[in-house]
């Protein structure tokens, strides 16, 4: 048991040591344009008073869907179900409890992780979007639930659609996780096939 932890472990951290300048070379095409793309929306299309468009916790979820794109906390579903469940419970809690930073702060991020464990969507950035939404100053709290919908769920929806492109250009890279199973599912199908030919 303890030589093969050992040599679990000796083959994860080669495996982490090896540099592939391609895949980070598409990681960082991927963070580029996700968070550039964000950005100049942001820069562009909205007032000066109404700069919000680009929350913090989209350069997290950015580590996590352009450079660990096949961790269980990166997927589709987990980077948009843990950021909009995440802000609204930042939003409730800011509405129920608005001037209370040292309870709604705590309170929001812990009951925006627990639903997100309810609801199999966990991802980490999620705590910081519920977090935002009870300490931000200024035009976040104004907006009240539009936060959810925008900065918080349409900056998702571009970050996952060029994650979608620069995560799928190569055979080497699959996004979507599930895409890997389901292409080796295929070509073993595709095997089988032509060897009963």
């Amino acid at each position: 048991m303890i030589k093969r932890t050992f040599r679990i472990s000796k083959y994860v951290i080669y495996q982490e040591t090896l540099v592939d300048y391609r895949e980070h070379f598409l990681s960082f095409l991927g963070a580029f344009f996700g968070i550039g793309i964000i950005a100049f929306i942001q820069s562009h299309s909205l007032a000066a008073t109404e700069n919000i468009f680009l929350i913090g916790s989209f350069g997290a979820s950015s580590v996590l869907i352009y450079g660990a794109i096949q961790s269980p906390l990166a997927q589709p579903r987990n980077l948009i179900g843990g950021h909009v469940l995440s802000a609204l419970v930042g939003v409730a809690i800011y509405k129920i409890v608005p001037d209370i930073i040292w309870l709604s702060a705590p309170l929001a991020v812990a009951l925006s992780i627990v639903l997100m464990q309810f609801t199999k969507t966990l991802h980490p950035p999620g705590g910081a979007t519920a977090l935002i939404a009870v300490s931000s100053t200024g035009k976040i709290p104004e907006l009240g639930f539009w936060y959810v919908l925008s900065p918080v769920l349409s900056g998702c929806l571009i970050l996952l659609l060029v994650a979608l492109f620069f995560n799928n250009i190569t055979p080497n890279r699959s996004y979507p996780a599930h895409n890997r199973f389901i292409k080796l599912l295929r070509k073993k199908h595709n095997n089988n096939h032509q060897l009963k030919k």
